[in-house]
């Protein structure tokens, strides 16, 4: 029986950080090892041991076997923990390990391939007894055979990556006639994640719930279930808030599901920690989708409500260990929460974000999780995943644990990057979420409605640029050195016209005109909202504290170039602000003929070339940022110009792409 003294963990961000947690209550030392893009993260900055992969991409990095193999043998490595994604459900890495001496932490690479195919995984369901969804997932992956399939299956239809996860290679197709793209835009998408580009056919539901079951097996026949957990709440396919138990399902329901899930677990011959997916229809009848051949990124809410530390459990079965709970040991406590905080925008279709954080302050809430891999500094890349961190929130009741998640994401400040943190918010607030009325096309049916929910209404939004003029004020008045000691700042012996600073705030401007009555109270006017008592109550290096008509309210407050400045308040969402020069170039006008990168990523596919005719909704090019394809469609009619990238190109936003002559 191996007994590991360290571990390498194969992996980045906070789960990194959640193995190490765990592997240093065990007193097993850990090593980490990270990209270029990841020398300065939290991760390798809390680690004991990092050694650098080199490179910035997945490809270069995190997906390097023979060089993550190397750094394990070099620093006398006796397992590798991979974490989620990246390498933990490849089964080539845990043959790889295995030959090298080293212990992979996870299922047997047979398992993983048995199911990490949903191809041979539906089949081996189908064989054993497990309810399976209506589809095709055959071998033969022509058009043709696909097209017939697809009619016999009927619309609408989900084209799904056999090899795949996260909603990669996912489309839905509704009629005959989105077919062929949809086919073609779902292999692309499979080959360049996980170098297959098999799919499979499935009958789409409209208003169907997710749910899964955590399974655990060891090495000696022994298969436990940790209950269940529901992630309804999804946009792209990709979970956005999980909760632990679900809400949707009865104690008869539970148990069947997790007995499935069981059966499904020994019908593969598994060990280790593994997730079994199922679909819940309108009428209560669930269906087998997959097994995830890892730890899940939900992974805490299960902790949080049978008090079990799986990463412990992993490492345990990887030695060879009984696992030393049986079924009737595991017990439900409460319910529990988790928001995955990400670096997107939701008034943009959760368009991928990139930048600096410039400021992070976790919410002072007793027993809040938090399960981060940034901090104040850290930079968020265009190479990886987009989300940054994860709170789960506990409590007696559904209803408790979603208002003690809720209120600590008001009072998280993240200042520098677009995030996803307000629309959380209103998604818990959501009468239907509150409910447990969600299911999983339920963020598309309402996005409009709940990204203006999570929007900033006016009166905030002048109390905003209100905030960041006297902050910025207040920053300037520390560095400059006050020489009439005995006098107020801004007094003059006669009238004076009010100061004024404008900031840009999407596309509309405020002007705010101040004028100091004393050193701390001020009149004030935002446009032509007038604002006649306002008195600063505390300034500090990243908020201020001001009384505005009475009412006392504290604005957090970020910016590293004087020009951009980021603000927030306790329940509201974050606004980018940017302050306007005095004297204003002049205003160029955007040319519609031409089209630029809307964010950084890799150029996946040119669809058009010079001299080519085009017309209005023709996809022009694909960009990949953040694990997401963003497809650019031409806006008029006209003859490509000229064209400035090509496939496998890596470009910052704002790039010219190519150009369009009307």
């Amino acid at each position: 029986m191996p007994v590991f003294q360290k571990i390498l963990i194969a992996n980045r961000g906070e789960i990194a950080l959640r193995i190490a947690r765990t592997c240093q209550l065990m007193g097993i030392a850990t090593v980490a090892i990270y990209s270029d893009a990841d020398r300065d993260s939290l991760f390798v900055n809390m680690a004991e041991e990092a050694v650098a992969l080199g490179g910035n991409t997945a490809a270069e990095s995190y997906l390097n076997i023979d060089k993550i193999l190397e750094i394990a043998k070099r620093v006398n490595a006796d397992a590798i923990h991979p974490g989620y994604g990246f390498l933990s459900e490849n089964a080539n890495f845990a043959v790889a390990c295995a030959k090298k001496g080293i212990t992979f932490i996870g299922p047997s690479p047979e398992a993983i391939r048995l199911l990490g195919s949903k191809s041979s995984a539906k089949n081996l369901m189908q064989q054993h007894g497990v309810p399976i969804i209506k589809g095709y997932s055959g071998s033969d992956q022509t058009l043709q055979r696909l097209a017939y399939e697809a009619a016999e299956v009927g619309f609408p239809l989900l084209v799904k990556a056999a090899a795949g996860g996260g909603g990669k290679g996912m489309r839905i197709v509704r009629t005959q006639s989105e077919l062929l793209p949809a086919l073609e835009s779902a292999k692309r998408e499979a080959i360049a994640a996980f170098g297959d580009d098999t799919v499979l056919l499935e009958q789409y539901f409209e208003a169907a719930k997710h749910i899964e079951v955590q399974i655990i097996g060891d090495m000696h026949g022994k298969m436990l279930h940790l209950f269940e957990r529901e992630c309804s709440v999804q946009r792209r396919f990709q979970k956005i808030i999980e909760e632990a138990p679900s809400p949707s399902i009865n104690e008869r329901t539970r148990r069947e599901m997790c007995a499935a899930a069981i059966k499904a677990g020994r019908a593969a011959a598994y060990y280790n920690a593994g997730t079994v997916e199922f679909l819940l229809d309108k009428q209560g009848d669930f269906y087998f989708l997959e097994v995830n051949t890892r730890l899940q990124v939900e992974h805490p809410v299960t902790e949080e409500i049978t008090g079990v530390d799986l990463v412990r459990l992993q490492i345990e079965v990887a030695q060879g260990m009984k696992l030393g709970i049986a079924q009737d040991d595991i017990e439900r406590f409460g319910h529990a929460i988790e928001a995955r905080i990400c670096a997107e925008d939701p008034r943009l279709d959760f368009r991928p974000a990139t930048g600096k954080i410039q400021l992070w302050s976790e919410a002072r809430i007793p027993e809040i999780r938090y399960e981060t891999g940034v901090e104040s500094n850290s930079v968020i890349s265009p190479f990886y995943d987009p989300m940054i961190a994860k709170i789960v929130a506990s409590g007696p009741n559904r209803i408790e644990a979603a208002n003690r998640l809720s209120k600590a994401l008001g009072e998280l400040c993240i200042l520098g990057v677009v995030t996803n943190r307000s629309f959380l918010m209103e998604l818990l607030r959501n009468p239907d979420f509150q409910a447990a009325e969600i299911d999983t096309k339920y963020i598309d049916r309402n996005l409009a409605e709940l990204s203006i929910l999570g929007s900033t209404d006016e009166e905030t939004l002048h109390e905003y640029c209100i905030a960041a003029v006297l902050w910025r004020s207040s920053q300037r008045t520390l560095q400059i050195p006050t020489y009439l000691h005995g006098l107020p700042r801004g007094w003059r012996n006669n009238f004076y016209a009010p100061q004024q600073e404008a900031f840009a705030v999407g596309t509309e401007i405020y002007t705010v005109a101040y004028r100091f009555k004393t050193d701390t109270n001020l009149e004030i006017k935002v446009n032509q909202l007038s604002f006649d008592d306002v008195f600063i109550k505390e300034t500090g290096e990243n908020h201020i504290t001001l009384i505005v008509n009475g009412h006392k309210t504290t604005y957090d407050i970020a910016t590293d170039n004087q020009t951009d400045y980021f603000v927030q308040r306790v329940d509201y969402p974050t606004e980018h602000l940017v302050l306007q020069p005095r004297f204003p170039e002049k205003i160029v006008e955007i040319d519609p003929t031409q089209y630029v990168a809307p964010m950084p990523g890799e150029i996946v596919k040119v669809c058009v070339t010079a001299k080519q005719q085009v017309k209005i909704g023709d996809p022009l090019v694909v960009l990949s940022s953040m694990k997401m394809e963003t497809t650019l469609y031409a806006a008029l009619d006209g003859i490509i110009e000229e064209v400035f990238v090509s496939e496998k190109q890596v470009v910052e936003e704002g790039t010219l792409l190519l150009k369009i002559e009307a």
